[in-house]
């Protein structure tokens, strides 16, 4: 398929991921890395009750808050 016929049908809002290949599909300044963080256990109570009454895991909640945080700084 030809990019422009490609740009096409993503422009007339066609599903195109058939013809991605998504296996290698990289979000540039996304990648993770595994961080281990202790918490005293009255935080971790506090991130648990807040995630119940949000329905999310804690640690959305965790990322969340950090990366509010972090952007407040910087």
């Amino acid at each position: 398929m030809k990019a422009r016929e490609f740009d096409q049908k993503f422009d007339e809002g066609e599903d195109i991921t058939k013809h991605l290949d998504l296996s290698k599909a990289r979000r540039p300044g996304q990648e993770q890395k595994r961080v281990n963080v202790d918490f005293p256990l009255w935080m971790i109570n506090l991130l648990d009750k807040e995630a119940r009454r949000l329905g999310v895991p804690r640690q959305s909640i965790i990322k969340v808050w950090v990366a509010e945080r972090l952007e407040k700084a910087f």
